[in-house]
């Protein structure tokens, strides 16, 4: 009878002593990118809004940070694509 496997790293064997089942918790990968894409419409919404009302300022800065989103959720979309899986939002 064969026991549950040992750990061998550092972060497994502190793993082992915190989790109750020894195993490391997954990534939640799939709830950053919905909160990305969020965080993308929003942002983009918001600089639209700010053009339109002519407050040129507001509306460069939320642009910024609408690039910088499309960035972040270009680079979760590509690590999600690497890892393979499902497509379910919470697993």
């Amino acid at each position: 009878m064969t026991g549950p496997k040992r750990p061998e790293s550092f972060r497994d064997r502190l793993w082992a002593e915190i989790s109750p089942t020894m195993e490391r918790p997954k990534s939640p990968l799939n709830l950053r990118i919905a909160l990305a894409a969020f965080g993308l419409i929003v942002t983009a919404t918001l600089a639209a809004l700010a053009a339109l009302a002519d407050w040129a300022l507001a509306a460069a800065i939320l642009s910024v940070i609408a690039a910088f989103s499309i960035g972040n959720l270009a680079t979760l979309i590509y690590i999600r694509s690497k890892r393979g899986g499902s497509h379910s939002l919470f697993e």
